[in-house]
């Protein structure tokens, strides 16, 4: 529950700090005094969006703070997911805003994301405010309340992955359809394509080949002529290098008695002279198979142009482009002819998750046709002591197509009287019996989900005497199971029932005008509900009947 409030520099608020209690607690004061601002720093606290021009004129931040005592609620999973320290009997939330537009959030001083708090701020506090009336008219809200009562959050969640599933083998099969299609229609394309490839008889290393021997059989005679000189150079019996080397050597070699440097030298130029007789037979083999036959180049550079034109053809820069290229048709037209296989198994498989969808929104229609009947029956039970003996209330489920949250659809029917007939609740209900059914609604759902506090903006509205008291005894009722009820009220049977009473108003100053709220002493809050039932002169009669109504 909410133990402690801290505002500062909120719009009209310059600093307020106020403690809460558990059970039933009002909250009264004129209007336009302040009550709106208070919930609106509690809900950006909890989350919602803020905008710089809430922080209070002439200073540069506001600050919200909040201290929650958890100790009754299994909520220590939340902050171990979120990575924060959990303190089950103070855990503190906090935001502020500055006037340049930036916010900070924290949880147990932990700075965390919008988002974080918000998830947090949702589990702790609900604050019904006039506008959530128009819920009513919401299938979403209708469709949670009876799965609120139902208990089918697990059925629930199981669904939900399952139409997710199906969803997606959806979109699977609709995207092989298409692929399908489109193929089909290019197969004719793609096999003249393929065709052209393949007869090409293409070879990684061909192309590279192909233009060495090209540029060779093209310089022929110059390669040739080089040969030929470079083997006179070296062969010739009388000049040639291998004789003139052999010479040198057999000189040294023949004075190496006496000069024994000779004898190395002399073994050098026989390396030398083993070495340059390769070389001439290499060259002379090189010279013999230098043949020049324009038929082969001519060959060559036919092949060459084949390559060089589906190159272009086909945007490749290499064979091995062209390779690939070739890989890529042939197994798209082994998937063309596959495909009807591949169609019938994922056609197969959408049919089966639809199949499970379906068997798992017909267990939740049943969980929420069972819990149809429950919330007629409570309904009922509960505004009937509001001032509607003949209240009809009714559930009406219809099964449609499988959607997120199954096949169902779900109104809420109302009639207050035998002889009107059931229609939907919002088209129907007058304010004062929106406000009835709606804090009927909250007071069903508060006994399926612990939420530690609800926050009734001025839900009286349209509502006085009796039926205000009945009002005031359901929040009560609700305020005593390990829950705090909060309720913002201008009728005096409610603010009596309440077990603290907390007065909001307005006090011009030196800074200007500024809001305050401060927890009412017997006596104070006596006066309090005797101005609010007799206006600004309390006589005392008002007195003594605001006495009246706390003693009950």
């Amino acid at each position: 529950m909410l133990r402690q409030l801290y505002i500062k520099n909120f719009t009209l608020i310059d600093e307020l700090n106020i403690e809460l209690h558990p059970g039933f607690s009002v909250i009264t004061g004129e209007t336009g005094a302040g009550k709106s601002i208070i919930l609106g720093a509690l809900g950006l606290l909890l989350g919602q969006r803020a905008d710089s021009k809430v922080i209070k004129q002439g200073t540069d931040r506001c600050i919200m703070e909040a201290h929650f005592d958890l100790s009754r609620y299994a909520m220590q999973s939340f902050f171990e997911q979120n990575d924060i320290e959990y303190d089950a009997t103070d855990t503190i939330l906090r935001r502020e805003l500055t006037a340049q537009g930036k916010s900070r959030a924290f949880i147990n001083d932990t700075p965390v994301s919008l988002a974080v708090l918000k998830e947090l701020g949702e589990q702790l506090v609900d604050i019904h405010s006039q506008h959530q009336n128009l819920l009513l008219n919401k299938q979403d809200f209708q469709m949670s309340v009876a799965d609120i009562i139902a208990g089918d959050g697990k059925q629930l969640d199981d669904y939900r992955k399952s139409y997710a599933d199906y969803q997606q083998q959806q979109q699977q099969l609709a995207e092989l359809e298409a692929d399908i299609e489109r193929n089909r229609q290019n197969a004719d394309f793609l096999r003249f394509q393929y065709g052209e490839l393949r007869e090409a008889r293409l070879t990684e290393g061909e192309q590279e080949e192909l233009e060495q021997q090209s540029e060779r059989m093209t310089h022929a005679e110059e390669i040739k002529s080089a040969l030929y000189d470079a083997t006179n150079a070296l062969d010739d019996d009388q000049t040639g290098a291998v004789s003139q080397v052999r010479q040198a050597r057999q000189a040294l070699a023949a004075i190496s008695k006496v000069l024994p440097q000779a004898a190395e030298m002399a073994e050098r130029l026989e390396s030398c002279h083993i070495e340059l007789r390769d070389i001439a037979a290499e060259v002379t083999t090189q010279l013999e198979h230098i043949d020049f036959e324009p038929s082969e180049l001519e060959a060559i550079n036919s092949r060459l142009d084949r390559l060089y034109d589906l190159q272009k053809k086909y945007h490749a820069e290499r064979v091995e482009d062209l390779i690939a290229l070739r890989d890529e048709l042939q197994e798209k037209l082994n998937h063309i002819e596959n495909s009807d296989e591949a169609l019938a198994e994922l056609q197969a498989a959408v049919s089966q998750s639809e199949a499970r969808c379906r068997q798992q929104a017909e267990r939740l229609t049943q969980l929420r046709r069972k819990a149809g009947k429950e919330i007629e029956r409570q309904m009922r039970e509960r505004l009937v002591p509001l001032g509607m003996p003949n209240v009809r209330f009714a559930v009406e489920i219809e099964q449609g197509t499988l959607g997120r949250n199954g096949q169902d659809s779900i109104r809420f029917l109302f009639s207050a009287n035998s002889s009107t007939p059931l229609q939907p609740v919002a088209q129907v209900a007058s304010g004062g019996e929106i406000a009835r059914v709606m804090l009927s609604l909250k007071a069903m759902i508060s006994g399926a989900v612990k939420l530690p506090t609800i926050i009734f903006d001025e839900i009286d509205t349209g509502v006085s005497g009796k039926i205000a008291e009945k009002m005031a005894e359901i929040m009560q009722e609700m305020g005593r199971s390990d829950r705090q009820v909060l309720s913002i009220t201008h009728l005096p049977q409610i603010a009596a029932m309440g077990s603290h009473h907390y007065r909001v108003s307005k006090e011009e100053g030196p800074q200007g005008t500024v809001s305050r709220m401060q927890e009412l002493s017997p006596d104070e809050r006596v006066r309090e509900i005797a101005q609010m039932l007799s206006g600004s002169d309390v006589s005392a009669a008002a007195i003594e009947n605001a006495k009246q109504l706390l003693r009950k």
